[in-house]
C-alpha cells in the first residue's frame, strides 16, 4: 500500500501573486501576474521539509468572461518557469472556473483539495491549506487539513494566523515537521 504524502496547499491571489490592484477583480493577463517573493520562500521551505506543494484557487472569471482560458494557462506557465529556474517543486495547480458557489470545487468548498488529495497520494490530515480568504480556510477545514490565514481580519475558523506573507516563512519554518522519507 502506498503511504499518503503530506502537502501544503496554497491559494494563488495574495499568497502566490500579488492581487489584483486598484479595485480590479481580476488578474486578466499574464504580463499582470507578479510572483511574491515570500511565497518562492515559503515554497522552498516545504520543498526542504519534503511536503508536496499545491495551489488550490478559485478564478470564476474564467467562466464570467472576464479572464480568457489561455491567459489563465499563460499564467500559470509563467509561474512554472519562475520556480523551474529557482529549482522548486510544485506537484500541481487546482483551478476552479465555475462561478457557481454550489459547485463542489469552488472553495469554501474542499473539491479542489479532495481531488488533488485522491489523485496524488495526499494525506490531508497532515496537510496544511494557506490563504488569505475565510473560503480558503474553510475549504481546508473541511478538508480535515490545518489551516493558517494570512491577514489582519480575525477569521476564528484558522487553525493559525499569521498577519501577512513576510511572517509566513518563520512560522511555516516553527511549525512543518519535516517529512521523514
Amino acid at each position: 500500500m502506498q503511504q499518503l504524502k503530506p502537502c501544503v496547499f496554497f491559494d494563488r491571489d495574495g499568497i502566490v501573486n500579488i492581487p489584483p490592484q486598484g479595485g480590479a477583480r481580476y488578474i486578466e493577463r499574464p504580463e499582470d501576474f507578479t510572483v511574491i517573493p515570500e511565497f518562492l520562500d515559503a515554497l522552498r521551505l516545504v520543498n526542504e521539509r519534503g511536503y508536496e506543494a499545491v495551489i488550490a484557487t478559485n478564478q470564476k472569471g474564467v467562466s464570467t468572461g472576464r479572464i480568457r482560458e489561455e491567459a489563465l494557462i499563460a499564467m500559470h506557465a509563467k509561474l512554472y518557469e519562475i520556480l523551474i529556474e529557482r529549482q522548486l517543486r510544485l506537484l500541481d495547480i487546482r483551478v476552479a472556473t465555475t462561478a457557481d458557489d454550489a459547485h463542489p470545487t469552488r472553495k469554501p468548498n474542499p473539491g479542489l483539495l479532495l481531488g488533488a488529495a485522491a489523485d496524488h497520494g495526499l494525506d490531508l490530515a497532515c496537510s496544511w491549506m494557506i490563504g488569505d480568504n475565510a473560503s480558503d480556510v474553510e475549504a481546508g477545514r473541511r478538508a480535515g487539513c490545518r489551516t493558517v490565514y494570512v491577514g489582519t481580519r480575525v477569521v476564528p475558523e484558522a487553525s493559525f494566523s499569521v498577519p501577512d506573507m513576510a511572517a509566513l516563512v518563520p512560522f511555516l519554518r516553527a511549525h512543518l515537521v519535516p517529512v521523514r522519507g
